[in-house]
């Protein structure tokens, strides 16, 4: 049942659903609303449409209220966007064959992910494309399309897919991981990954297949994604109190073959790898313009820094970096001893500053004679001054020679989903390995780090913990487990190999020699005195794009006029590209949605 559209020749003009008769549900690629029925009880409809316009293979389709979210949508998949529409429902990516195309699904069937072999829920898929209020000219007020500027909307189909769903009895989220053989640290690394809220929801309602990137030499073509996805699918939507990770692990031994065999690893190195490898599998940018790095002097940083992850963002855009990925200052000052600055100290006065992006901070552990340090006291040695003399003297271009110097690194934006990595493993002086097992103090909630940011514009750093990879016992012997707090009770679980259940140690959680990698999300908090609201556990995320620099973490401007006025001054004060300057005139009254998906 449905309105068969196969006749119309052309694409008719965009739909416009008056907010009185459509109540606004998911929005998506395949753009989903649903209409209330005028009889109790009846089907809603749901219009599938495609960029706006009313899809091409199943242009609606009938489903009963209560297959609402739990149903796949057959056929209404987006023919836009380089992808052809298969009657199966599979995409065939541009220039496939036929062959490639069968052991591309083939591979998705055997992780799971496409086929539901399993026996797990089914999820309605949504991507960057949402529904607006706009008034019309009229005065009407209708529904219209526009790019989503952050992923609530995923965050919400997810929560409907759950439902009417006795989540703790399915053990949705509470599920262990084998062991292999000293995988380990690949599961609790798994754990804490799976318990971040916006990751989890991106791969279980986001039709994260339309942003593979095929053509990137520096990923795996999309199969270490997708089984990635697949084992969080497991994870979230599945029965089974253990699952085995070997399908997700061959994937990702062949995009990092260090990883291979059942030789213990670091919890921290594998993070990096695998986050670099959905980044680079999801990368939104195709081809990527060769960029020179600017010489910054320290005279025009607010400027200097927006300039760099502009240029940044032009050869990296995906869900890894709008999630997991700050901004460093980094300065180094000339400290020439044959040289005297007026001030009375030495060097000739020259600066390096340069602004690099991070996604995890690796944090060194004081050295101190007490029992136990701070988080925060991590912190301050990462941000103090070091100095480069010896061995390591810095070349200063304006001296012309190698000479002492000082380096200083500062935080200057944070990220979402912050990661900190407390550098316990450390090499003595003959080369030997040992752990540092001085128990670190961390914050359970509301860890501040305004003062710690040296930028005087973006979000109010305010972070709580949600997850923590442990490193127990020592190098030779050593065991990785992980705390999460789970989504829909908000306790904390333990997580140890194939075995999940309620901690009993909640009392070390915050304060213990084996934490190793710390999961934080940041707070968000309203800016209204009467009634100050937290999102809880659900930060908000912005997705970067070059065309919205109010989504940058650097300014979160609320108008279109501000962001005109940012624009001008940028480009005046700082010497930005043109394309950023020419947000102004972007789609003034954003009916008329242009945007590229993979902006």
């Amino acid at each position: 049942a449905g309105l068969g559209l196969d006749a119309l020749k052309e694409d008719p003009p965009p739909i416009q659903l008056p907010l009185g008769v459509a109540q606004e549900r998911y929005c998506s690629e395949q753009l989903i609303s649903k209409q209330q029925s005028a009889t109790s009880g009846s089907p809603h409809l749901l219009f599938c449409q495609t960029s706006g316009w009313v899809g091409s293979e199943s242009a609606a389709v009938i489903f009963p209220d209560k297959w609402l979210g739990r149903e796949r949508m057959g056929n209404c998949t987006s023919s836009h966007d380089g992808a052809t529409p298969s009657r199966n429902g599979t995409d065939r990516e541009p220039n496939e064959s036929g062959s490639q195309r069968s052991r591309r699904v083939d591979r998705y069937s055997n992780n799971g992910e496409e086929s539901d072999q399993f026996g797990l829920m089914s999820v309605v898929r949504v991507g960057s494309r949402v529904f607006k209020p706009r008034k019309s000219e009229s005065g009407r007020t209708h529904l219209a399309v526009s790019r989503a500027s952050t992923y609530d909307h995923v965050h919400n189909v997810v929560l409907t897919t759950f439902e009417g769903q006795d989540v703790l009895k399915r053990r949705a989220g509470l599920v262990g991981l084998r062991n292999l053989g000293n995988t380990c640290f690949l599961n609790s690394s798994l754990q804490c990954l799976s318990n971040t809220i916006p990751l989890t929801d991106y791969f279980l309602g986001y039709n994260y297949r339309k942003e593979i990137n095929y053509t990137n030499f520096l990923g795996s073509k999309g199969e270490l994604v997708t089984a990635y996805a697949a084992l969080v699918k497991n994870l979230w939507m599945g029965d089974n109190k253990s699952i085995d990770p070997s399908i997700f692990k061959s994937s990702l031994d062949k995009f990092a073959p260090q990883f291979q065999g059942c030789n213990q690893h670091d919890t921290q190195e594998l993070l990096a790898f695998l986050l670099d490898g959905i980044h680079e599998d999801l990368n939104r940018v195709k081809k990527r313009p060769y960029i020179e790095d600017k010489d910054c002097d320290g005279t025009n940083d607010e400027g200097d820094a927006i300039l760099a992850w502009e240029n940044y963002l032009q050869r990296n855009r995906s869900i890894v970096v709008d999630l997991f990925q700050g901004q460093l200052r980094s300065t180094i000052d000339c400290c020439n001893s044959a040289k005297l600055k007026m001030d009375g100290s030495h060097g000739c006065g020259h600066k390096a500053v340069k602004f690099e992006p991070f996604m995890y901070l690796s944090l060194p552990i004081p050295q101190v004679s007490a029992q136990t340090c701070t988080l925060d006291d991590c912190l301050d040695l990462f941000c103090s001054t070091e100095k480069l003399d010896g061995d390591n003297q810095w070349y200063c271009p304006k001296c012309k020679a190698h000479v002492d110097a000082s380096k200083k690194f500062d935080l200057w934006t944070l990220p979402p989903i912050l990661i900190v990595h407390l550098k316990r493993f450390r090499f003595d002086a003959r080369g030997s390995r040992s752990k540092i097992k001085l128990p670190v103090h961390y914050p359970l909630k509301s860890w501040d780090l305004s003062q710690s940011l040296e930028s005087n514009h973006g979000q109010v750093p305010t972070y709580d913990l949600y997850a923590v990879s442990n490193h127990i016992g020592d190098l030779g012997g050593g065991h990785y487990t992980a705390y999460g707090m789970n989504r829909f009770d908000d306790q904390w679980y333990e997580f140890n190999d194939s075995i999940c259940r309620t901690t009993s140690a909640k009392a070390e959680i915050g304060h213990n020699s084996s934490a190793y990698c710390l999961f934080y999300n940041r707070v968000e908090v309203t800016h209204n005195a009467s009634h100050p609201k937290k999102r809880s556990r659900l930060p908000l995320v912005r997705r970067q794009s070059m065309d919205r620099p109010e989504l940058w973490p650097h300014m979160h401007l609320t108008d279109r006029q501000s962001c005109r006025d940012f624009a001008r001054s940028s480009v005046a004060t700082t010497g930005m590209t043109p394309q950023l300057g020419t947000i102004a005139t972007l789609d003034e009254n954003e009916n008329n949605f242009n945007g590229d998906s993979n902006r």
